[in-house]
């Protein structure tokens, strides 16, 4: 293995999966990846973990599918977080520097921002992030770089992203009873801006809507800079219990209906259209109206984009100065509803597009990676490469091709040997029957030699009684 090959893992702990992604840069600067694993997520409700135990395996299964389709070993990750116990704050914050004819150094702003780390929060809450926005040099505003300049007073404006300590200890302690470190926590609108948007767009002004399966993230960008972030309670898995509730239905059929059927413009569906849903031991299958199945998922929807268009009003997009010239991009699992894109358009009157992680995939990464289900697993594996750590090591040839030499010896002759032999036989029994046919008169010949002789026999018997 090359010693220079900075080898990536990031891990999405969501409400309805959990995936582990391994990748690297290639030499081109795009994100290659090497291998993935899901786990159906249990013991995680919106975005919150509520069982430890569950929690573990699960992510103990997602790590060693994508160590199995890799190749690799994982020994550290970047991990996602979410949840309705995230909240963000404007902090302005300054140091004195001792001597203004020294220029500005990365010290500064690092003592700047631990400086910010060290703020009194609410009890029970910890800071994830300290992200600088603006700095201020001796009353010059609207500096973005401050490294090199002079100046004895530097003060910056922070984004800080606040969230629950023991949310927060719970998935390190999930992550480190698989055998495995942290090297990082991000928040997970975050890595899914990293992923799905463009530089153009971050300056243009733009809102990220991550719709996952227990929650909905925010991340708003105004020249170039993260200016707003928020975490709405409410994600695909309500909606889906919206339907079943409504059409009266299990939970698997109710989701399945969603994902197949489901549109969020009831007026794109006849009245006509019908669903068969089989009934369970026995009982007569159900019909329900795919007309009413998008009314149930439009209100649901509505009142989802309601809460986030909220949050983007309460950042300031009314103001001129703060308006968001990109509009919206819709990524996560519950972008990939059909007509939700148009609905978005509607209610905010915002440009709207989908956001799908493949601007910064390798040419061969398949159609399932550059899904949006993956766009947030996608930008965790960004930030771990951005660490420029080695999050996994290669595995020995001999240990990862060990048992596959004995399934391939073994497997061919069974299937290759077996079949032809049965279809030459059943081929010579098609043939064989047209001429089996003619053979039937043979059988009197035989029947009149034996009469013959019984004849004969009889005759010889007369004639020497004569």
């Amino acid at each position: 293995m090359d010693n220079r090959e900075s080898i990536a893992v990031g891990l999405d702990i969501g409400t309805t999966k959990i995936v582990a992604m391994i990748g690297k840069k290639n030499e081109y600067g795009k994100l290659e990846i090497l291998g993935i694993g899901k786990a159906k997520s249990l013991g995680v409700a919106r975005g919150v973990v509520n069982n430890i135990t569950q929690t573990t395996q699960s992510i103990q299964q997602a790590v060693n599918d994508a160590e199995e389709n890799s190749g690799y070993k994982i020994n550290d990750v970047v991990v996602g977080i979410a949840g309705q116990h995230i909240r963000s704050i404007q902090h302005t914050d300054y140091i004195s520097r001792g001597n203004s004819d020294e220029v500005i150094t990365q010290q500064d702003i690092q003592t700047l921002i631990d400086q910010v780390n060290k703020l009194a929060m609410l009890p029970g809450e910890e800071i994830i992030h300290v992200l600088p926005q603006e700095y201020k040099i001796d009353g010059q505003a609207e500096i973005k770089e401050p490294i090199g300049m002079y100046g004895s007073r530097l003060e910056a404006t922070f984004h800080v992203v606040v969230g629950q300590a023991s949310s927060i200890r719970n998935i390190v302690r999930c992550v480190q009873s698989t055998g495995i470190e942290l090297s990082g926590i991000t928040l997970e609108p975050l890595a899914s801006a990293d992923a799905v948007l463009s530089q153009e767009e971050k300056e243009a002004g733009v809102a990220l809507i991550d719709i996952g399966g227990g929650t909905t993230d925010l991340a708003i960008f105004k020249d170039g800079i993260i200016r707003h972030t928020a975490v709405v309670p409410f994600g695909g898995n309500v909606i889906t219990d919206d339907i079943k509730e409504g059409c009266s239905i299990i939970e698997k059929q109710a989701e399945l209906l969603k994902v197949k059927f489901g549109s969020a413009w009831p007026g794109e569906n006849r009245d006509n259209e019908i669903v068969s849903i089989p009934g369970l031991r026995g009982r007569e299958p159900k019909e329900i109206s795919l007309k009413n199945l998008s009314k149930i998922i439009h209100a649901r929807v509505v009142e989802i984009i309601e809460q986030v268009f909220a949050e983007i009003k309460a950042y300031g997009h009314d103001d001129p100065r703060k308006k968001l010239i990109a509009g919206i991009v819709l990524t996560g699992g519950g972008s990939q509803l059909q007509h939700i894109k148009q609905l978005v358009e509607y209610i905010t009157g915002m440009d709207t597009r989908i956001g799908y992680p493949n601007e910064h995939l390798a040419g061969n990464s398949g159609d399932e990676i550059s899904s949006p289900l993956f766009a947030t697993a996608v930008g965790l594996v960004m930030n771990s490469v951005a660490n420029n750590t080695q999050s996994a090591y290669k595995l020995q040839a001999s240990i990862i091709d060990a048992p596959q030499p004995t399934i391939t010896r073994v497997a061919p002759p069974v299937i290759i040997e077996d079949e032809p032999e049965v279809k030459d036989e059943v081929e010579e029994i098609n043939e064989v029957k047209p001429v089996a046919q003619p053979v039937k008169p043979t059988k009197p010949e035989v029947n009149e030699s034996f009469m013959d002789k019984i004849l004969g026999r009889v005759k010889d018997f007369l004639d020497n009684a004569e």
